[in-house]
């Protein structure tokens, strides 16, 4: 059903970190929140999926094997499949996240972070 999702209010509806939560779908993709604090992500590859990180508030650093890419509110940046990478927040930051459905949350590396599946929150 096609409903008008305001992403201000899916933020205030959880705290937890590097927790990415369903706020929707479409053509077999994620559209995900998640709220990122501290270096934990690790450096891992989505051979098949590519992923797109948007910045809704704070500043994220995405490394990738010979370049750093800093993105702020307002800004995107695709993470093309089969590329090594990680991101490390500064401070803060709450992102949207598009992935296709059938992604694995940080590639083959499994950490105290890494999800199985993501929550869906009510919207």
């Amino acid at each position: 059903m096609a409903k008008v999702v305001n992403i201000s209010q899916c933020f205030e509806k959880f705290n937890d970190t590097y927790s990415p939560k369903i706020i929707g779908e479409l053509n077999g993709q994620y559209v995900l929140v998640v709220k990122c604090e501290e270096d934990k992500v690790p450096w891992h590859t989505h051979e098949n999926e590519d992923e797109m990180f948007y910045v809704i508030e704070g500043i994220l650093d995405i490394f990738e094997k010979r370049k750093k890419i800093t993105l702020h509110a307002g800004e995107f940046y695709i993470v093309y499949r089969g590329t090594e990478h990680r991101v490390v927040p500064q401070g803060h930051v709450k992102l949207v996240l598009f992935e296709p459905t059938e992604i694995s949350h940080t590639g083959s590396v499994k950490t105290e972070i890494t999800k199985s599946e993501f929550e869906r929150l009510d919207v």
